[in-house]
């Protein structure tokens, strides 16, 4: 069969099938448009949030500010930091499961995050809802007194509590926290109570531990320089083994109470970030993790680099997460549905 002239002509007519491809992206909507500009626009064009669930002027804001200022030169575009302090550093979970997955927000996710879901009804999930970017570091738990206060061990904030049943007043760095759940494991064994007094961040803590507003506190490294000055006191840490910035101080561990805790933290983003745009937020926060600077800085706290990547990363908050759900039924801990 002969075709037409004008068949002929529709069928070659590059006008024709660019209008025809146009009308047809069109019809599939707006998902289309944001895929095909999403595959031919660099990233990243825009600076990048990260949000830190806890305020600023602690240790782990002051060592964040200086990995994302390394990660801002590395990838040309400003890394801003945020603080959403309180609820056990858990605020910032409703702020990531909400964000569109491109990239440009994350977070921090301290160990709280894993736990928090089976302490109480949360509206996120913190496997489903995160795509893990990398690990970078742990924490050095311990439990500090004013310089001139009586207390020298363990033993004596035990016996003090004996001797003066609920007059105890310990701070930490909020409820469900890891130094809360760990010192309600000590008291709770030997049947000792203690008046809970949590704090949204480390600074004001340890102002309030060092002044003697209260008369124990139990946090991270934000101590170190308070014990380094001579302001604060410390018994014990919570690490697997002493410390080299304290050599002299024991540990749980060593004392027999059978705990270590040490609450690797990292950077996650939204679930569904793609695996191009992940490659390059890991490969600059692994660069910049190990700039002197931030090497530095986290020894002044005495922490060490954790490094873990995507996947590895991924797996291991899985295994925190069942650990976690363990730990809170162990103790009593768990939710009521």
């Amino acid at each position: 069969m002969t075709r037409s002239p004008r068949a002929s002509r529709h069928r070659h007519d590059p006008t024709r099938r660019k209008l025809l491809g146009a009308s047809a992206a069109l019809a599939l909507g707006p998902a289309l448009g944001a895929t095909l500009a999403h595959a031919q626009a660099p990233f990243p064009v825009r600076p990048i949030t990260i949000w830190l669930p806890w305020p600023a002027g602690g240790a782990t804001d002051l060592t964040f500010r200086i990995l994302a200022d390394g990660v801002s030169r590395r990838l040309g575009q400003k890394v801003l930091v945020e603080n959403r302090g309180g609820a056990g550093g858990t605020l910032a979970m409703p702020i990531i499961q909400q964000a569109q997955p491109d990239g440009y927000t994350l977070a921090q996710l301290p160990q709280t995050v894993l736990r928090a879901p089976w302490t109480r009804k949360v509206l996120w999930d913190p496997i489903r809802d995160t795509t893990p970017i990398i690990q970078i570091s742990g924490v050095t738990f311990g439990i500090v007194v004013p310089a001139n206060s009586p207390f020298r061990s363990l033993d004596d904030l035990f016996a003090w509590a004996k001797a003066h049943p609920g007059e105890l007043n310990i701070a930490t760095n909020g409820t469900g926290t890891t130094p809360h759940v760990v010192m309600d494991d000590l008291f709770g064994r030997r049947g000792l109570t203690f008046n809970h007094v949590p704090y949204k961040g480390t600074a004001e803590q340890m102002i309030a531990v060092s002044t003697g507003q209260v008369q124990v506190g139990v946090n991270s490294n934000g101590f170190g320089p308070f014990v380094d000055s001579g302001r604060l006191r410390l018994l014990v840490t919570f690490g697997e083994h002493r410390t080299k910035r304290w050599p002299n101080v024991p540990t749980l561990k060593e004392l027999g109470h059978g705990i270590v805790a040490t609450s690797p933290y990292g950077i996650v983003g939204p679930a569904g970030i793609p695996a191009p745009i992940v490659a390059t937020l890991h490969d600059a926060f692994r660069a910049a993790m190990n700039d002197p600077a931030h090497v530095a800085e986290l020894a002044v706290y005495d922490q060490e680099l954790a490094y873990l990547g995507p996947q590895e990363y991924g797996r291991a908050l899985k295994v925190s997460y069942e650990t976690e759900r363990k730990v809170v039924e162990r103790m009593g801990l768990a939710k009521s549905e």
